[in-house]
């Protein structure tokens, strides 16, 4: 099964956003997805259950009922504040390791489908637990990349930082997705298109425009993954 980490210059770059439209548009070109949110900090109770909007998102994306079985298989590690999840984790008293997280994977990637659909949490290097990020688990699980870039001030420098340590780990960028994660478009926004199209070495698979009531499958319209089938 293809793996596919989806990771963001930031907090709020729109990583939901892109990998909902991402699995539609995979859909489209007949290939099954099966979604994971290892990690996510930001969550309310739901039938005894702590619940992310985001891991919820995807599981709507790929039609997967939400019963506490299938949320728990979607999303492992999940923990109400909305913080960082090492600090999150600590402060429930549990403990996020690469070790089941890995496992986690491997038991979801045996699933019927084409690809795997990994949303990180964060940025790329938000950590785990005092030794591990979320780099290095998207490293143990052998997954390709693909960087949500939010196009607001300060996108360039967090992009090309992310993409120069996904290369120094070996990992391969296999896209990047520009996303408008607010109404008023940056300053000079297509000189920034092609400032990173320019400097990142991975093709563009689409621009997301601000459309706070569109659906994913919409949204989907404005990707092109032939790159990644």
């Amino acid at each position: 099964m293809k793996r596919i980490f989806i990771t963001g210059t930031d907090t709020d770059a729109g990583k939901t956003t892109s990998a909902t439209a991402l699995i539609h548009a995979l859909h489209n070109h007949g290939r099954r997805c099966v979604p994971l949110k290892p990690v996510a900090a930001g969550a309310d109770a739901v039938a005894g259950q702590l619940r992310n909007s985001d891991a919820l998102r995807l599981m709507e994306a790929c039609d997967i009922a939400v019963s506490v079985s299938a949320y728990q298989r979607v999303n492992p590690f999940c923990f109400a504040p909305p913080i960082a999840p090492h600090i999150a984790a600590n402060q429930a008293g549990e403990a996020v390791t690469l070790a089941a997280l890995v496992q986690h994977t491997e038991a979801v990637a045996t699933a019927n489908a084409d690809v795997l659909i990994i949303e990180g949490a964060g940025g790329w290097l938000v950590p785990l637990n005092d030794a591990v990020s979320l780099a290095d688990y998207a490293q143990e699980a052998a997954a390709e990349i693909v960087l949500v870039v939010g196009m607001k001030l300060g996108c360039l420098n967090h992009a090309l930082l992310t993409a120069i340590d996904i290369e120094r780990r070996g990992l391969k960028l296999v896209g990047w997705i520009a996303n408008q994660p607010q109404a008023k478009p940056m300053s000079e926004y297509n000189a920034n298109i092609a400032t990173l199209k320019r400097l990142l070495r991975a093709p563009c698979l689409g621009e997301i425009p601000y459309l706070p009531e569109a659906h994913a499958e919409q949204l989907a319209d404005f990707l092109n993954v032939n790159s990644l089938l």
